[in-house]
């Protein structure tokens, strides 16, 4: 684990799950390790790390007798840590999206500050960001800039993608960021780089980092004890909004009344809300860390209420990522 590496929000994800001695609690999203770290220091406690990053495990494998690592997707933590001898969990935390040592290795295409490898490939493992820009048809790219990076001019970008990759295909970030320039013009200083919202977009579809998300918060309801804490750290609005809307229905609130979304289920709470809605970075912590600027917690309490149906359609996600895209 890399003692430098400081994880946002530690001091609220701490007093959330308010680890105690005896208990065994899972760092779903184990990365660099710092949630772990702090864990362990705080009580005598034993904590099951998962990442589906071989680097992340490999890194932190042998730094602590009462650290268990599993390499795999936290979707799949309630087999994970039972097989791992962690189940019933008495604490969860996620930490979602991409992490600080994947965007600093320029090796991994995370970054469009840095030029690399189209990749983002947090396992390493199935079609990169490269195959995906390289053969999807532009109606399917225009959908994942829009629905994922939100990027108000997804079509024109999409076309611009589709032009380019005629004459050769891309494989570095340096050429998609190019690309994304001539539509949307050069980054200025203050203002937030125009291939943000494409390479967000791109490395979601990449890793179907929301539909990881909402299958990990059903595995992290099955595997929680009663009275165990979930404790959720999300990075912008997408993300947010699923784990906003999952604890509602499981709290028995209704979250953001819409017409536009389903009605949810009205079965015996599965969980308890711990403090008041999302917690935020202090002005203080932004300064130390940019990174920590949108970041929000949400956190909970598992009650002694059977799991929910494990049903996705409350949570009201876009499944772009089952759809057909090479050619």
């Amino acid at each position: 684990m890399s003692p430098r590496h400081v994880p946002v929000l530690l001091d609220e994800v701490l007093t959330a799950l308010a680890p105690a001695d005896g208990e065994r609690l899972v760092d779903g999203t184990f990365g660099a390790g710092g949630y772990s770290r702090a864990i362990l220091a705080a009580a005598k406690t034993h904590v099951l790390g998962i990442d589906r990053d071989p680097t992340a495990i490999a890194a932190g494998e042998g730094s602590d007798v009462r650290l268990t690592l599993r390499r795999g997707v936290y979707s799949h933590m309630d087999t994970i840590a039972a097989e791992a001898g962690f189940a019933p969990a008495d604490g969860i935390v996620l930490d979602i999206g991409v992490s600080s040592m994947q965007i600093d290795d320029a090796e991994r295409g995370f970054s469009f500050q840095k030029d690399g490898p189209l990749d983002m490939r947090m396992s390493g493992e199935g079609p990169s960001a490269a195959d995906v820009v390289n053969q999807a048809p532009e109606a399917l790219l225009a959908d994942i800039l829009f629905y994922y990076g939100e990027e108000r001019r997804a079509r024109a970008v999409a076309r611009a993608i589709v032009a380019e990759r005629r004459g050769r295909p891309y494989e570095r970030t340096a050429d998609l960021v190019a690309t994304v320039e001539s539509v949307l013009g050069r980054g200025r200083p203050g203002i937030i780089h125009p291939a943000t919202r494409t390479f967000q977009a791109l490395r979601i579809f990449v890793n179907d980092e929301l539909g990881e998300l909402s299958r990990g918060l059903l595995a992290a309801e099955r595997l929680l004890a009663p009275q165990g804490r979930l404790a959720v750290v999300t990075f912008h609005s997408l993300e947010d909004r699923i784990v906003k809307r999952f604890l509602a229905s499981r709290c028995g609130r209704q979250a953001g009344p819409s017409r536009h979304l389903p009605a949810l289920r009205s079965d015996e709470p599965s969980f308890a809300p711990i403090g008041k809605g999302a917690v935020g970075p202090t002005d203080a912590e932004v300064q130390r860390n940019p990174r920590a600027r949108s970041a929000k917690l949400r956190a909970a309490r598992r009650t002694a209420a059977p799991a929910h149906k494990p049903d996705l359609e409350p949570l009201f996600v876009l499944d772009i990522t089952s759809q057909e895209w090479t050619r």
